[in-house]
């Protein structure tokens, strides 16, 4: 296995370990659309998006249930991997110097995850139980750039960190009229099991094995809440995610790395802190039987892993239409407002209802050549 292969196989390692999740799910609906859903998602795929929204359902929905859904992403905006490659092959001091000078900075991250759900609508107490688990991994490079061609090979070095949360939790929502407005109105305890993982190894030296060594994890219970207002197609909403907020460390991974020939040495690793928050969004759209339109917007920005550039606040926008029940065709697009640089991504899918006996949705995300994903549902309602 060729070293790129390797610091890759690391990368996709951290998100391939439990499967987690933050204040994220890989729902495919919702991923065609934007990721939006506090207007839009319906009374299975509520959960994820806005507990409230557990109570609205069509007449004929007894029970419904995910069985499953998964997906991932990534991000390369930098080429790290086509960057490494070039310091691997690099054949004298001068290409050497450029490559590291092009790897250095750079940051990847992969994402994975997948929920099952199983809701129970009716007009007293609607609930629906749900398990979803999210894993967000980082990789980076640390160059050394002085000393000989050897130092800066044996010296520079591959850290990698990944944040996962499994959640399993009851959304609970109650629908009511009040001086003729209809509101709902939701909540979600749920216990969570957040992992963490940190790596580092020169880009010689590293072994995969060692990844599991630097992990630990910690139980945690937390809420979620949400409420709607609709009349007729128009509706308006807001969720808020992870309302008992906590700051989260990995295990310490400094090392320090010795040249094997001028005995030089690199200090490399050491802890992380993600910060695992609220997040509050608001969602207005037209929910029509075969046509929506939906916008959410995050409130606050959140902030994540605080050693890298991984902050978030979104506007999300999405659109569906549903052909005749067996075919829905969907669009949209998000950007995060937390970076001025940062680019939109572009979301299409379409949802298949074979004789409505149950849905596969399909979802693809594309940001660049180097940034993309694609998720699928499994959906069953009676």
């Amino acid at each position: 296995m060729n070293k790129t292969t390797k610091l890759l196989a690391a990368s996709i390692a951290f998100a391939s370990l439990p499967l987690s999740a933050a204040n994220y799910a890989i729902e495919a609906r919702g991923d065609a659309m934007g990721s939006v859903g506090v207007v839009s998602a319906n009374f299975l795929t509520a959960p994820f998006y806005n507990p409230a929204l557990v109570a609205i359902y069509r007449r004929n929905d007894d029970i419904g249930m995910i069985t499953p859904s998964f997906g991932g992403s990534y991000n390369d905006p930098n080429d790290m991997k086509s960057n490494i490659d070039d310091v691997i092959d690099a054949t004298n001091t001068s290409d050497l110097d450029a490559a590291l000078n092009k790897l250095d900075g750079n940051q990847a991250n992969v994402n994975l995850g997948g929920v099952v759900a199983f809701a129970l609508p009716n007009r007293f107490l609607a609930a629906n139980l749900f398990a979803k688990a999210y894993t967000e991994s980082f990789a980076t490079p640390e160059v050394f750039t002085t000393g000989s061609d050897i130092d800066k090979l044996e010296l520079s070095a591959i850290e990698a960190v990944s944040i996962g949360v499994t959640e399993v939790g009851l959304s609970l929502a109650k629908y009511q009229t009040f001086m003729g407005q209809h509101l709902s109105f939701g909540i979600t305890p749920k216990i969570q099991r957040i992992y963490t993982y940190n790596y580092v190894a020169s880009v010689n030296d590293y072994d995969l094995s060692d990844v599991r060594e630097n992990g630990g994890g910690e139980t945690a219970f937390n809420m979620d809440a949400g409420a709607l207002w609709f009349f007729g197609p128009f509706r308006v909403g807001v969720s808020a995610t992870n309302l008992l907020a906590r700051d989260i460390e990995t295990k310490d991974s400094s090392k320090e790395l010795t040249s094997s020939t001028s005995r030089a040495t690199h200090q490399v690793g050491g802890k992380y802190t993600y910060k695992l928050e609220p997040v509050y969004t608001v969602g207005a759209g037209i929910v029509a039987d075969y046509f929506t339109l939906s916008v959410d917007y995050d409130l606050n920005e959140a902030e994540k892993f605080t050693s890298f550039k991984d902050n978030e606040q979104m506007i999300r926008v999405g659109t569906e239409v549903d052909l005749l029940r067996q075919l829905k065709l969907r669009a949209g697009y998000y950007k995060n407002l937390a970076y001025s640089d940062s680019e939109g991504t572009v979301t299409a899918g379409i949802g298949l209802s074979p004789l409505n006996l149950f849905q596969l949705d399909i979802s693809a995300n594309y940001t660049n050549e180097n940034a993309m994903g694609a998720s699928i549902n499994f959906l069953a309602s009676y």
